[in-house]
């Protein structure tokens, strides 16, 4: 939290006195052009406007320069605002008050094999609280992570990135920093995978040669009325401007169709640069992260430039919109043509890399965002892997639970499944999704909430929360036999970790109970390793029929003073005592 706070206050000391800069080159610009207009003034009622004019250049020279640096300390200010902003949201979020962060809403799917269970996207979901990213692409890219389990190389090499960045919080919000001042949307990224998709118009090399020596003849024509006062240059003049005009005329149409799909969003683009350019720049150690910067530089020369040049280009194609300006500038120098020219030059250099180079973003990001998580909870660790399905944990809690009120248990699946028990609220439905969602976060590459752990990566199949579709006319049973036909079919693949949570709800207990019985049997036959809670204790019979596989574990709950007590410690055996009881009587219901 002190990092936080005291960058806070650093950038807001960096933010007054930036804006105070601002505010002061902005009066002194609006003073020297009150003055340039006076001095026009004078200057035309004056019988020798010769110092007058001399003045005004040096006015509008001072305004140029006042411009650029205007144009300086409006980036800086912007920065220290942004980063004011990333610090004060981490701030809100570690002190309980809100989850200032996207929250991914719009990737859930019901059908997932645990997204939905155990609650990855949505209002304070484990994606609202990781998400530390600005791109579209960022985004898409740590759901992407945590919708799927990774190959052991690429989440070894993940962990070696992601604890290297945690190492460097203000680098990762000076990347933040930059995708909050301009934000990404999907909009502007399809826009430009749109114009990536469409190949480049052709332009004659006649029309190439005219329109250098065309405006070069006009500047001559100029120049020479100028320094002659000779009419002929005045005509030559004339007619190389009429003829400008024609010229881009027969070129408009294949200019709009060129930025159809690329209107304003040249600032996100140089954006993208500017965040490529601190990939570039910084030094990394981990593989993961050298072989992005690779991305971004194999050729010999920097993307940061060429997605520069890009907005620039696209920036300069939106004048295009502006008749006036666009009149005055094709008609003089065919802007647009020259402009034209050159995008169709960089795209046909440059469009094969751009998705790779915003893809190189995106993976900063997502790595960030579980660096983020790594920084705020370095009580948190990143577990060995291994492929003979053993999977331990020590001190395992939900990452999302505060650390004051978090309660660890270690638990090690040998036997493969466990059997859960325990009264309503004692934590067995919260254990099951702690030992899902640190999965989830291992087979990603992020560090887990335990203090070891010990993991085989292996697919998350989840059977927890369903819910009736109306839309189908599928009523809570058949969705529930849906899923589990769906984890059956799964593990008939392959090895997988199975979580199930109080199954068959939709029917009565004795069907209910020897439907589980049955679900744990071919659990059994199909090698699954993972959990089942119930409140059935006849299920926890099946133990002694599968020793070596299956063994009982519970969380009891303990009757103090006449108030229930709840430990949340996970115990060996079956779960004996009973709160449902006891709860009614308390509350007068029974």
């Amino acid at each position: 939290m002190e990092f936080y706070t005291t960058r806070r206050e650093q950038f807001l000391k960096e933010l007054a006195h930036h804006t105070k800069q601002y505010n002061t080159i902005s009066l002194i610009r609006f003073i020297i052009a009150i003055a340039f207009l006076i001095l026009g003034y004078y200057s035309v009622q004056s019988a020798n406007p010769v110092k007058f004019v001399i003045a005004m250049a040096l006015c509008a020279l001072a305004f140029s320069g006042l411009m650029r640096l205007h144009t300086a300390v409006s980036k800086k200010k912007e920065r220290a605002a942004a980063l004011v902003a990333v610090n004060e949201q981490e701030i809100t979020y570690l002190t309980g008050h809100g989850i200032p962060f996207a929250d991914g809403t719009h990737f859930a799917d019901h059908n997932h094999a645990y997204s939905h269970d155990l609650d990855v996207f949505g209002q304070r979901s484990l994606f609202h609280n990781l998400n530390r990213t600005e791109t579209f692409k960022g985004a898409n890219k740590l759901a992407e992570l945590l919708l799927n389990v990774l190959p052991q190389p690429e989440i070894l090499l993940n962990q070696a990135a992601v604890k290297e960045l945690a190492a460097k919080p203000e680098w990762r919000q000076e990347v933040m920093a930059l995708g909050k001042s301009n934000k990404d949307s999907a909009d502007a990224y399809y826009k430009l995978q749109e114009w990536l998709k469409h190949n480049p118009v052709s332009l004659s090399p006649v029309a190439g040669i005219l329109a250098v020596i065309s405006p070069l003849a006009l500047l001559a024509a100029v120049i020479g009325y100028l320094c002659t006062g000779n009419g002929i240059f005045a005509t030559v003049a004339e007619y190389l401007i009429g003829f400008n005009f024609i010229f881009i005329l027969g070129y408009i149409k294949i200019i709009k169709n060129e930025i159809e799909h690329t209107t304003e969003i040249h600032e996100t683009i140089h954006r993208y640069a500017l965040i490529i350019e601190q990939l570039e720049n910084e030094l990394f150690t981990s593989e993961k992260l050298k072989n992005l910067q690779k991305t971004l530089t194999g050729s010999g020369e920097k993307a940061s430039i060429h997605i520069k040049k890009l907005a620039l280009l696209f920036s300069r194609m939106d004048i295009v919109n502006n008749v006036f300006g666009a009149a005055i500038l094709n008609s003089v120098s065919l802007f647009h043509f020259h402009t034209l020219k050159s995008l169709v030059s960089w795209k046909k250099n440059h469009a094969n890399n751009v998705i790779l180079w915003l893809e190189a973003i995106a993976e900063a990001e997502a790595m960030g965002s579980f660096a983020n998580l790594y920084y705020n909870n370095p009580d948190f660790t990143f577990p060995q892997l291994n492929s003979d399905s053993h999977i331990i944990f020590k001190d395992l809690g939900h990452p999302l639970i505060k650390k004051g009120t978090r309660v660890g248990n270690d638990i090690t699946f040998n036997p493969a499944f466990t059997i859960l028990t325990g009264s309503n609220m004692s934590g067995k439905s919260t254990f099951l999704r702690s030992l899902g969602i640190n999965m989830v976060l291992a087979g990603a590459g992020a560090p887990v909430c335990a203090t070891q752990a010990m993991v085989h990566p292996l697919p998350v199949l989840v059977s927890m929360r369903l819910s009736d579709s109306l839309s189908d006319s599928e009523s809570y049973f058949f969705a529930e036999i849906k899923r589990l036909r769906q984890i059956m079919d799964a593990l008939q693949g392959e090895k997988a970790f199975v979580l199930l949570d109080e199954i068959l709800r939709g029917t009565n207990s004795d069907d209910k109970r020897t439907g589980t019985i049955k679900v744990v049997k071919r659990m059994m036959g199909l090698n699954a390793i993972g959990a089942i809670a119930t409140h059935d204790i006849e299920v926890c019979n099946t133990a002694d029929e599968y020793p070596e596989n299956l063994i009982n574990r519970c969380f009891e709950v303990q009757i103090v003073d006449n108030e229930l007590y709840f430990d949340y410690c996970l115990r060996d055996g079956i779960c004996k005592n009973k709160s449902a009881t006891f709860i009614m009587e308390k509350m007068g219901v029974v």
